[in-house]
């Protein structure tokens, strides 16, 4: 390893970034990554068309991203000082702990209902005041949709770009990222979750293609991080209540249930919420967690649920306590149809399509994230460059209002129609029959259209009322109604049943290549943002395509007609629902937590079975394309991650099998080791010309022996840069480097300050470990590591299986795992990186090739496994 001078700017930034400061890819500073190879490769397929199943390839400089990113230890060292100060906490109970969970639900909750009635408090502004400008022209009505949109987009923007740019996005990858096991910088911050809430109330109420859902999950962590620790850094705020939960895995599995509870509020799903953290959000779960994570689902939904009869109750008509289904039921379906063995044809059918254009967004948008990098890298102003990232979402913001206010222009106005009967049958309209325009579903009517579709400029015509009254027929705008409305609401039309031909299969495919690449742009740009509105409208647009043309090819079946039972289940809006279900896995690849979620947010239980069908066709076809959206954005901002379960290829063709490789085989050797009391001289040049992020202990041999020293434990970086801030802890260095009683060390410093209360000032440390080299009363001084040394770190002989090797450390969320001989002599360290896809590639390639050419044709087959 090349050596830093002490002192150097390489070696103070090296320090803050790896020790104090552990960043994230933030999107103000990407200049590194664009000239990494990227802008080189931009158009090479490898990059981003790569199947699930194989390893994303990193440049060089990706991989020294890789390399600046820190890992938590999610087990606590087992130490002396953490046994005192574990004695010290009060007697544990469980109760505490459902308390917490509690109130991490009612915030979660609560500001999950604040969030959703702000959003549709400007967004319904802006949609009534346009349509009612309407009819003073198209361009009156552009004019203010603009100007008003443009009001609230450009500060939640700009609070994103120049205040916090750690609040852009979902947060779902970095989210992810930390559960895993990766310090990512500010996410987890209070002034984090302010900028996220802001931008996310007015990016999404400003109209642009984007929803909430995905910012609440991480405004759940948020909370479930911020309560948990009862703290906080920016605010100065440090009680001592919940004091015992201030360690990280405990604020792990707290931001686990936040995450969940976020999903619960924003779809008004609990279980959903429950199964989405356990399937793609945590790394490590448990039973127990289970039930604490499900009371807490529980907790915010009903908290949610609670503050929106109230407000419906104050603000409309109602009661307070009264869940209403139209209310607590994001896209909540009138009625029910029968299930036929022939709808898992056009299922699989829509699940394959979902799987394809949901690959293919995967692909575009990472596409475009890269553009957008190697555009803004041949910026070299900083101030210009967030000027720019500001004008990019308000350039969107332009093309998606104008599309909305005057694209519906181009299409003729549609009368509302009611359908009598089968194909070849003369449909009835309003004109002359009574009956259908009165009807709702449930009568013996056949379907028609809704009352709340948009008129847009077209004829309002007249109800009827009765014998004296001529009725004329209504007539409204199909682009209008999906574009000229909010998503949830556009997503609500596309899932209403009974409305055969609402929509023509022209409009919808307009619609949806327009909204489809504007959901794609948009996703990336610097404000606060999700996109599960965005999935479901566009799977939902395909969905109602398919469902749209089986009802032209089998004709429009009647409750009237008893032979027309069996074709009943031919409804779009029940395709529209499997598609947007197709749509949204194969973006992001869910399948259980997904079919919980569409059945939550529908109350429709009938077409269950078809709509897994399609999920899992999502997924199959997709993860033979592209990584799932999140993971490929994991590998995008070079946040390290461990999967589930390892993949590794010889030569890009044929899967190892790791069983048959020992952990010696991807150990970092030449570790640098301690002994139990290390001179203070000797721990500066160490911590400045090292960046490691923690170090074997190993008692040495005594006196006039030949045996070497044996592993004892292990003590991180971390302690030590704390223990050297204290020159009160040092001893006089003592002749005999032994320690003879390695139990009764004196505790010279309080665990909480080490591990609870961190380092927080980078500069004065390293200015300290500078000073401490240059003064001579230091050379005498040394430094007892004994009542810090974790003494369960757990190690590995260099023999043991690499398969196993990884998923103990998967499983049990570790840091380091030291490796040793068959002496109990340090060999090595196996460390978050050394186990990621690609590294193990580059590292078991070649010793894959020498095992196979001792091995004849027969037995090759024991190494190899087939994909």
């Amino acid at each position: 390893m090349a050596v830093t001078p002490p002192g150097s700017p390489e070696a103070t930034q090296g320090l803050r970034r790896r020790v104090f400061d552990p960043i994230i890819c933030e999107n103000d500073d990407d200049t590194h990554l664009a000239a990494s190879g990227v802008e080189g490769r931009f158009f090479a397929s490898g990059r981003d068309y790569e199947s699930a199943f194989v390893n994303h390839k990193y440049t060089e400089k990706e991989k020294e991203e890789l390399q600046k990113y820190d890992s938590l230890d999610y087990l606590p060292p087992w130490s002396d000082a953490y046994q005192a100060w574990l004695r010290q906490q009060p007697k544990r109970l469980d109760w505490d702990r459902w308390v917490m969970m509690g109130l991490i639900g009612f915030s979660v909750g609560f500001l999950g209902f604040l969030l959703h009635q702000f959003i549709d408090l400007i967004s319904e502004t802006k949609w009534d005041v346009a349509t009612d400008l309407l009819e003073k022209g198209l361009g009156v009505a552009w004019i203010f949709s603009i100007g008003y949109s443009l009001i609230f987009l450009l500060p939640g923007v700009a609070l994103v770009v120049w205040y916090r740019p750690s609040a852009a996005g979902s947060g779902l990858p970095e989210l992810i990222g930390f559960l895993n096991g990766t310090i990512i910088r500010h996410i987890f911050n209070i002034r984090t979750m302010f900028v996220k809430f802001v931008s996310c109330v007015f990016s999404v109420g400003s109209g642009m293609p984007v929803g909430p859902e995905g910012p609440m999950i991480h405004l759940g962590g948020l909370i479930g991080a911020g309560l948990s620790q009862f703290k906080s850094d920016s605010l100065g705020i440090k009680p001592d209540y919940f004091k015992r939960f201030r360690n990280s895995e405990d604020r792990r599995n707290f931001i686990s249930a936040g995450a969940a509870a976020g999903v619960a509020s924003a779809f008004g799903a609990p279980v959903g919420g429950l199964l989405f953290s356990m399937e793609e959000v945590s790394s490590f779960w448990n039973m127990k967690l289970s039930w604490q994570t499900f009371f807490c689902c529980m907790v915010a939904t009903i908290t949610t649920d609670l503050f929106n009869s109230a407000f419906s109750a104050f603000r409309y008509q109602g009661y307070f306590g009264m869940f209403r289904a139209e209310s607590n039921i994001m896209f909540q379906v009138d009625s029910t149809l029968t299930t036929n063995i022939l709808a898992f044809i056009p299922s699989a059918i829509l699940g394959c399509m979902g799987g394809l254009l949901g690959a293919l967004f995967t692909f575009l948008n990472l596409k475009i994230a890269r553009a957008r990098r190697v555009l803004l890298s041949k910026i070299a102003n900083p101030s210009l460059k967030k000027v720019m990232r500001c004008l990019e979402p308000c350039l969107i913001l332009v093309i998606m209002v104008t599309l909305s206010t005057l694209l519906p222009a181009a299409f003729q106005c549609t009368k509302f129609q009611c359908y009598e009967t089968y194909k070849g049958q003369q449909q009835i309209t309003a004109e002359g029959s009574p009956e259908c325009a009165t009807a709702t579903l449930g009568d013996n009517i056949p379907p028609r259209t809704e009352d709340t579709v948009s008129r847009y400029t077209c004829s309002p015509g007249v109800y009827f009322t009765g014998n004296d009254v001529t009725t004329t027929n209504k007539t409204y705008n199909e682009v209008a109604t999906l574009l000229f409305v909010t998503g949830e609401r556009a997503i609500k039309h596309l899932f209403s049943r009974g409305t055969h031909n609402e929509f023509d299969i022209g409009s919808l495919m307009t619609v949806l290549v327009f909204y489809y690449f504007l959901a794609c742009w948009t996703a990336g740009t610097s404000m606060s943002s999700g996109l599960v509105v965005p999935m479901l409208l566009i799977g939902g647009l395909y969905g109602r395509i398919i469902g749209q043309a089986m009802v032209n090819w089998f004709g429009v079946n009647s409750q009237n007609n008893p032979n027309e039972v069996y074709w009943s289940w031919i409804d779009p809006g029940a395709f529209a629902l499997i598609g947007a279900a197709s749509f949204f896995g194969g973006v992001s690849r869910l399948t259980m937590s997904l079919t919980v979620i569409m059945m939550e947010i529908t109350n429709d239980i009938s077409f269950l079975l078809p709509l897994m069908t399609a999920i899992m066709f999502a997924k199959w076809v997709g993860d033979y394309f592209t990584h799932p959206l999140y993971h490929a954005l994991l590998e995008l901002k070079c946040i390290p991650f461990l999967d589930s379960e390892p993949v590794v290829y010889m030569d890009g063709s044929h899967l190892l099998n790791l069983e048959l490789f020992r952990a010696s085989d991807v150990m970092t050797r030449d570790v640098n080791k301690l002994n139990p009391i290390v001179s203070v001289r000797a721990l500066c040049e160490l911590l400045l010309h090292t960046q490691h992020g923690g170090f074997p202990v190993c008692v040495p041999p005594a006196a006039g022996t030949q045996e070497e020293s044996v592993y004892f434990g292990l003590v991180n970086r971390l302690e030590i840069l704390m223990l050297l801030q204290y020159p009160d802890v040092f001893i006089d260095t003592p002749e005999n480097q032994q320690t003879e009683n390695k139990s009764g060390a004196k505790l010279r410093l309080d665990y909480q300050k080490v591990h609870i209360d961190r380092l927080t000032n980078a500069s004065e440390v390293y200015a300290t470990l500078e000073k401490y080299l240059d003064r001579e009363d230091m050379k005498d001084k040394s430094l007892d590591l004994t009542p810090y040394i974790n003494r369960s770190c757990l190690a590995i002989p260099d023999t043991f299986s690499l398969h196993r090797t990884y998923i103990i450390f998967r499983t049990l969320g570790l840091r380091h795992l030291p490796v040793v001989n068959e002496r109990n002599q340090i060999v090595g360290v196996i460390t978050r990186k050394d186990l990621m896809g690609f590294k193990l590639e580059e590292k078991l390639n070649g010793k894959a090739v020498n095992t196979l050419e001792h091995l004849n044709d027969g037995d090759k087959t024991t190494l190899e496994t087939s994909a």
